[in-house]
């Protein structure tokens, strides 16, 4: 992991980014577009939105003015959950990537498994078959635990190649990390920062100042460290380039177990088992 543009190999080969920008609640237009710009000039090559953020227009605006060319580029959306079923998702992904401007998508994700719906199956279907026609490169999805995973193991084709999941040092999901190792499944954080709720967290704090960075740089290479994507989310430009800053330093072991021995499996988000707006 040598810079901000080091991939990770995804089970079926792809290489995806280790860092990326997430776009969550970033106002369509010039916010969205912005931000993007700010990040690829800062050296990001992975954007992750969704259907349901509102955004993807103006995602799709900012890789048409990009300075990079959009086969450097790891651009990630989401079918949202009122749009499940096998038509309904191609249905949602012709409208995403219509939306985008894009011929293809480096990943595409079924955002939350919404079991009271039970459709996540032939939501996942569907996902084979636009990956198997190629307008996909990767698939995978977004909050699963084991035992929907295990669905899709038991009745699909395709296993995941990502599972982006809530995960910082309050939350670190470890029985669910070395479900996903063993299964060769990537994960990736979203919140990887807990909505800013973990930066005066003392432990962290002092670390930070140990390294010289600060507590989000620190939380941030922790995440690499464990061999998890992160995609912080950021509007402004220094905060942008800040959070790459984290490829001229390594946490000791020491410092990684007392990150580590942060959680207290408390989520900012919802459980994905009780999750069932639509």
């Amino acid at each position: 992991m040598s810079g901000l543009q080091s991939t990770t190999t995804l089970h079926n080969g792809v290489k995806m980014p280790w860092f990326g920008l997430g776009v969550f609640k970033v106002e369509d237009g010039e916010d969205v577009i912005n931000s993007i710009t700010s990040a690829i000039d800062a050296g990001y090559r992975s954007i992750d939105t969704a259907a349901v953020y509102g955004n993807e227009e103006g995602v799709g605006q900012a890789i048409v003015k990009s300075s990079v060319s959009r086969k450097e580029l790891f651009i990630t959306t989401k079918v949202w959950n009122s749009n499940q079923g096998f038509e309904e998702t191609l249905a949602a992904f012709d409208e995403s990537m219509n939306k985008l401007g894009l011929e293809y998508l480096d990943l595409y994700l079924v955002h939350w498994p919404v079991p009271e719906h039970g459709k996540y199956i032939e939501t996942w279907k569907a996902l084979e078959e636009l990956y198997k026609d190629g307008r996909v490169r990767a698939i995978g999805v977004s909050n699963f635990k084991e035992h929907h995973l295990q669905d899709l193991f038991d009745q699909c084709e395709i296993k995941p190649m990502v599972n982006q999941v809530e995960y910082h040092p309050r939350l670190t999901q470890t029985a669910l990390h070395e479900f996903c190792k063993k299964n060769g499944i990537q994960l990736e954080a979203w919140s990887p920062l807990m909505q800013g709720g973990l930066l005066d967290e003392p432990v962290l704090v002092d670390i930070a100042k140990k390294y010289n960075k600060s507590t989000a740089q620190v939380i941030l290479r922790w995440d690499l460290q464990n061999e998890v994507v992160t995609i912080p989310k950021s509007v402004k430009p220094h905060r942008i380039k800040e959070n790459a800053d984290i490829f001229d330093f390594e946490l000791n072991q020491e410092d990684m177990e007392k990150i580590n021995s942060l959680n207290q499996d408390k989520r900012v988000g919802p459980d994905p088992d009780e999750f069932n707006l639509v």
